[in-house]
């Protein structure tokens, strides 16, 4: 049994600041709030959470540990689209989780990294980034910032 994600469980705010335009080098942010709430599956080797963004829009991500890998494989959906994004896979090292994967963004490929810091009992950060040259560099789109309700 894996406890990683054992910080999550429970309600959060949530402070968004994501790029308006991504791969396109814009500098455009918006910035909104959401809520999320996330639940413990498999006792504890799974949690799913989903967030209600302030336009009516839901989503989630379903985190599943793999105790063969020791790694952690993370989807994300929402409402809007009806499917599970290709997962990222990753591991937390030093009480940084880091997670990559391939998707397509605007029709092209990317590798995807997400990257969880600052981690304490009432907060937390998550971001995510994109490259199109194979992880050489990344440009990152979207910043959460979580703080406990």
């Amino acid at each position: 049994m894996e406890r990683d994600f054992d910080f999550l469980h429970g309600h959060w705010r949530v402070a968004n600041r994501r790029l308006k335009d991504r791969l396109r080098g814009s500098d455009e942010w918006e910035e909104f709030d959401a809520t999320a709430l996330c639940r413990p599956l498999f006792a504890g080797d799974a949690n799913v959470d989903e967030f209600t963004f302030p336009w009516g829009d839901t989503g989630l991500t379903l985190r599943l540990y793999d105790p063969g890998s020791k790694e952690w494989s993370l989807y994300w959906s929402t409402r809007s689209t009806g499917r599970l994004l290709p997962p990222v896979v990753g591991t937390f090292t030093d009480g940084v989780g880091t997670f990559y994967g391939d998707d397509t963004e605007q029709g092209r490929p990317v590798r995807v990294r997400y990257i969880w810091s600052g981690i304490t009992a009432t907060s937390a950060q998550w971001e995510q980034a994109f490259s199109t040259d194979g992880g050489q560099t990344w440009e990152t789109n979207w910043f959460m910032r979580l703080t406990r309700l």
